[in-house]
């Protein structure tokens, strides 16, 4: 049975699913319908979400190659594959998901941080505001069972990126944390800064 997770909450994934060995996170959002602006007004762009995990290690990234996203798809370590970019986050169901395979994941990564940026979000003005039923869930890949989902729900409005959440190892299991902190990072490379 999926855990509905509030903001800030921890649980841990080792311990209610014993042999789990390979997560599925989808992510999730939909842009908020606008009004139609008139017969000659300018078709928006669609918001294009962009889904990253950044593998930590003591709380710091210590290489570009530790950054999975649209542009590297898949860890140096094998343990982690994202499956590829959703333009428009258009349709049901997760929009982009990053699968994790825990037992692959090297000792020194302690912590694997979920984040979330809108494409172009200064050029094309837009923002979280703009974004509805955001939601991270995790699935185990054994049974496509859900595991837990965390949806965002509060007003992030003029917030250019979110940092979801983040599957961490403490005292020899994983967890996950629902984070939900909104960013004023225009980009990925300004999230990585974060952790620099």
């Amino acid at each position: 049975m999926s855990i509905s997770l509030q903001k800030g909450q921890k649980v841990s994934l080792s311990k209610e699913h014993a042999g789990l060995s390979r997560v599925v996170i989808g992510l999730g959002w939909d842009e908020v319908q606008q009004g139609r602006g008139g017969l000659f007004a300018k078709k928006p762009k669609p918001i294009d979400c962009d889904a990253s995990a950044l593998l930590l290690t003591n709380g710091k990234i210590m290489g570009k190659e530790d950054v999975v996203y649209f542009g590297n798809l898949r860890h140096k370590s094998g343990s982690i594959q994202h499956m590829g970019d959703n333009l428009t986050g258009a349709g049901e169901g997760d929009d982009e998901q990053i699968i994790v395979d825990l037992d692959k994941v090297p000792a020194q990564y302690d912590r694997i941080v979920l984040v979330v940026n809108i494409y172009q979000a200064v050029q094309r003005n837009q923002h979280f505001g703009m974004i509805e039923n955001a939601f991270i869930r995790l699935v185990d890949a054994r049974n496509n069972n859900e595991m837990c989902k965390y949806n965002l729900t509060e007003n992030y409005s003029g917030m250019l990126a979110m940092i979801f959440g983040e599957v961490y190892r403490h005292n020899g299991e994983w967890k996950f944390n629902a984070i939900g902190q909104g960013t004023n990072d225009p980009g990925i490379g300004q999230l990585v800064n974060r952790y620099i």
